[in-house]
């Protein structure tokens, strides 16, 4: 095997252009391979195996730099900078980062999860390195996906000004997640259609080479004029027109064209463009005819494609899904919004459903955000589905935009709380923080499908203000079912009552509560749990009961103690019973790494033999256990945390 003769990077220079195709293919089995045992990004990577292997060609690396934008597309980067045996434990925990990491390799030029950022990293370091007198190359690999968020306009915008080189590789396969959508993917569509001015530009460089003495240097002159043949083409050549040199569009599965669009690129004293096609899961059929579903993928048969994984049902996006469709067919006013996540977030049944008020605005939290307020301006009843990390990208617009003029605009968070493997980027641990620090701002988090429900239905139809519903990846929780009683502003309520110790929980941490209860009740302590609903506003009447009838009350939460629950509640049981101990189950003030929920969870605190530890630790005179049960709530299969997830 070829790949097996590559000790370090530069050892591909050694293969002509047939063993080039092979290593392609190569690197191409080897990804299905051990992507449908690990689960993982499989299509993005698929599709760019001839270009990383171009760009390895063309730079020196590490001392050159290359951005992955986003970086899900980065495993044959990764397996060619020599990490190919590591692969095993892809997105494994203490394992392979399914991401670029800096601290993992110093080929890993820069730290990529979230879209839209490589150009704008890729500028400043650039910038950086002719500051401080350096000469190597920086290439910005970016998706045409990517090129639907704002930031990369910015980017664009300043890179014009660029005075030696810098490079920018437009990834053009004509998705992001899911198909792209708006006027660039409508631009980059005549561009890739308009063979004519590629066609008409080699003729011409072949004909003025062949005049005697003077041709090289027509062709010199001629293709460092901004001539009006390439504009009368390419209609609007906005990269042009803006300063940046545009070459391509280059076949992205043509090594040595690339190489050599890639070596010319580098010669120019500013910032080029290289348009480079590509095709999504080229080389794998059911990843080439659907694409969305094989971006990013669980453990499959190679053989057919068909998952490995026991379908989880129904899953929070699910009973979301459904109850939106049913509540937008009552009220004509409720439209929904994603940001190129139509499948992720659920929302692909409603755009079937009601085509006319589905807005899928690409890659582009922000804008998102603000027409959701602009909606809501008009009359509207504009519910944003987003995953929780990726709402972090709208935090101005949600506070200037929608909760300063008090709009009642719907944010359906999805995948809060831990989420896995795809680490630091995607944890969506910071929501309640972020949210609850906002004024005008409500939230609140289910306990399980039904509480969505009932939580979906009270934001849509009863509530005017902004509100946030935040619910967990994966299994919808199945267990108190006899507990759904209809949605009270601002109120919680006591599951069971109990004696001198109270857990109160929210969202997914009602069941491990549930559990630790258990657990405790098997020891002889029989606790009350209350589930907050409501993050804000806290229901400070259920507080202060609960406070008045225990010595210890525990809050859990998934998500960092810094600003989330437990701290408001412990602010309020200060302040009115000093005397009341207050332990916080939250995850720690740091970055969470990739892994298997049920391992993080352990690993970080917050299953239910972890709390009932810490509750030991804290509380030692009011608790007597003898043996903690060996029940746990990730052997669970009816719970949040379980194996299934």
């Amino acid at each position: 095997m070829l790949l097996e003769q590559i000790k370090e990077p530069q050892d591909i220079r050694n293969f002509n252009t047939e063993e080039l195709k092979e290593l392609a293919e190569e690197i191409r089995h080897f990804l299905i391979d051990k992507i449908s045992v690990t689960g993982g990004h499989l299509a993005s990577n698929l599709g760019v195996v001839e270009l990383t292997i171009a760009l390895y060609l063309a730079f020196d690396l590490p001392r050159d730099k290359v951005i992955w934008d986003v970086g899900h597309q980065s495993y044959t980067h990764k397996i060619l900078s020599g990490r190919r045996e590591m692969f095993d434990e892809l997105r494994q925990y203490g394992g392979l980062s399914g991401f670029p990491k800096r601290k993992e390799s110093p080929y890993d030029a820069f730290d990529t999860g979230h879209s839209s950022t490589s150009v704008s990293a890729g500028l400043g370091m650039a910038q950086g390195r002719d500051l401080l007198g350096e000469d190597y190359a920086v290439v910005s690999v970016i998706g045409d996906g990517a090129l639907t968020g704002g930031m990369a306009y910015e980017a664009l915008n300043n890179a014009a000004r660029m005075k030696r080189n810098f490079i920018i590789v437009l990834n053009d396969n004509n998705m992001s997640i899911s198909e792209n959508v708006g006027g660039m993917s409508k631009y980059l569509n005549g561009i890739r259609s308009g063979e004519g001015y590629n066609r008409l530009k080699k003729d011409v460089e072949a004909a003025l080479i062949k005049i005697p003495v003077i041709g090289d240097g027509l062709v010199d002159k001629i293709s460092r004029t901004k001539n009006s043949i390439k504009q009368l083409v390419i209609p609007g050549m906005l990269f042009e027109n803006m300063g940046i040199t545009y070459l391509g569009p280059v076949d992205g599965h043509n090594v040595r064209e690339m190489v050599k669009v890639f070596t010319k690129a580098r010669k120019m004293d500013h910032a080029v463009l290289v348009h480079v096609n590509t095709k999504k899961g080229r080389g794998y059929g059911p990843a080439e005819r659907n694409p969305a579903r094989f971006h990013g993928v669980d453990p499959f048969d190679p053989a057919t494609g068909k998952s490995l994984k026991k379908k989880i049902y129904p899953g929070y996006t699910d009973v979301f899904s459904r109850k939106l469709c049913q509540l937008a067919e009552k009220e004509p006013r409720v439209v929904a919004i994603t940001a190129a996540m139509p499948d992720g977030t659920g929302l692909k049944a409603f755009a079937r459903q009601f085509p006319e008020r589905f807005f899928d605005v690409g890659i582009a939290e922000q804008h998102a955000v603000t027409s959701a307020a602009g909606m809501a301006a008009a009359g509207l009843k504009p519910v944003v589905a987003v995953y929780s990390s990726f709402l972090q990208r709208g935090f101005d617009q949600i506070l200037h935009d929608v909760c300063i003029q008090n709009l009642p605009v719907v944010f359906a968070l999805d995948r809060a709380g831990l989420v896995g493997s795809d680490g630091e980027t995607h944890q969506g641990i910071f929501d309640l923080s972020y949210l609850t620090s906002i004024p005008n701002m409500s939230v609140m988090a289910p306990k399980n499908l039904w509480e969505l429900r009932r939580q979906l239905e009270f934001a849509v139809t009863q509530f005017e203000g902004p509100i946030a519903i935040r619910y967990p990846r994966g299994q919808a929780y199945r267990g108190l079912k006899e507990f759904d009683s209809p949605i009270e502003y601002g109120k919680g309520e006591i599951l069971y009552k109990g004696q001198e110790i109270a857990l109160l929980a929210v969202g997914s941490m009602v069941s491990t509560a549930e559990h630790v209860r258990d657990k405790l009740k098997e020891e002889g302590v029989d606790c009350t749990l209350a589930n907050g609903r409501f993050v804000k506003p806290v229901d400070k009447e259920l507080v202060r009961e609960l406070a008045r009838a225990h010595r210890l009350i525990v809050t859990l939460e998934e998500n960092v103690l810094q600003g989330g629950f437990g701290l408001q509640v412990t602010a309020l049981i200060h302040q009115w019973e000093p005397r009341v101990k207050v332990l916080n189950i939250a995850l720690p003030d740091t970055y969470v790494e990739h892994g298997n929920v049920s391992l993080l969870r352990e690993s970080l605190g917050i299953d239910s033999d972890s709390v009932i530890k810490a509750m030991r630790e804290f509380y030692p005179e009011g608790l007597s256990f003898r043996t903690v049960s060996t029940i746990s709530i990730e052997t669970c299969p009816e719970c949040y945390g379980g194996k299934s997830l």
